[in-house]
């Protein structure tokens, strides 16, 4: 069937216009599920967090302007060092960061308390859309200029795996 008749079919058939939507909603599916894990790898353990438990346990409240939305937003999280602390029971030298979209960084130094893992943004739960589910930020920026993106190019979003590397 080529695309003018499979075009027709769908305008004339809800039915198919169904099937369609329902066909694209299945293949989704797996994507949103998927996204509410946060993977931890340390060595051969590895260990999947919920991010709804991470939402539950975001007890740190505070307002930061966001550089990249040019905004005051509402932010909701845990401090990152406490969180790496509990789960790899230290803060690791180095850590590898891949993200939902294929994005992968090493960094270190995040025994810095200014770091916050952020799951809760103007009282919204982040998801992929919002470059969530979890989100790594600074609380304080110090003397940085805000209009200058280029000083916050640590941020990281949409983060699906953290690996302790060191």
């Amino acid at each position: 069937m080529d695309a003018a008749v499979f075009k027709r079919c769908l305008r004339r058939s809800p039915l198919a216009q169904w099937a369609l939507g329902a066909g694209i909603a299945a293949l989704l599916m797996p994507v949103a599920s998927v996204a509410q894990t946060l993977r931890l790898i340390d060595g051969d353990m590895v260990k999947e967090v919920d991010v709804e438990q991470l939402r539950q346990s975001s007890d740190s409240h505070f307002q930061v302007f966001d550089p990249y939305q040019g905004e005051n937003v509402a932010m909701q999280g845990m401090p990152f060092a406490e969180f790496l602390a509990r789960h790899f029971g230290r803060v690791p030298d180095k850590l590898r960061f891949t993200a939902w979209d294929g994005y992968e960084v090493t960094l270190g130094g995040w025994d810095d308390p200014n770091w916050y893992l952020v799951t809760i943004e103007n009282d919204k739960p982040l998801t992929l859309r919002s470059r969530g589910p979890v989100r790594l930020v600074e609380r304080e920026y110090g003397d940085r200029d805000v209009n200058s993106l280029r000083e916050f190019n640590d941020w990281i979003w949409m983060i699906r795996s953290i690996e302790a590397r060191g």
